[in-house]
């Protein structure tokens, strides 16, 4: 069985609590941590094919307000990517990329138990 990858950053709250729920679940994973190994376009591109640029794209954090009004204009999926290569903190968070190459945004303990636990990622 190959683990599932948790995209983030570890002092995040929300990787936390998806960290504390999966390994009280005794699911495996593997940490990809965005700031040390990156991310590129292809996989953010895969991303948004999957579940779409807006969301995948964090408008409500720091990173994204401390941009400057013209680059938050005219924001499309080709931009929104160029932004979360070059700052992942922009991604929300986690990420899990499943076996089944789905992935699942943000933590939800309901979303998690249905994704992970009903049989739907082998």
């Amino acid at each position: 069985m190959q683990p599932i990858t948790m995209y983030g950053i570890p002092n995040c709250n929300n990787i936390k609590k998806a960290r504390d729920w999966l390994d009280a679940q005794h699911i495996p994973f593997h940490f990809h941590h965005y700031k040390k190994e990156g991310i590129d376009a292809n996989t953010l591109q895969a991303w948004c094919a999957d579940v779409g640029w807006q969301v995948l794209l964090n408008q409500r954090g720091t990173t994204w307000r401390k941009l400057s009004d013209a680059e938050k204009a005219d924001i499309n999926q080709d931009k929104a990517i160029q932004l979360m290569c070059n700052a992942p903190s922009m991604i929300k968070r986690p990420v899990l990329q499943l076996e089944n190459k789905r992935i699942v945004v943000g933590f939800s303990a309901e979303n998690y138990q249905k994704q992970l636990l009903s049989g739907s990622i082998a």
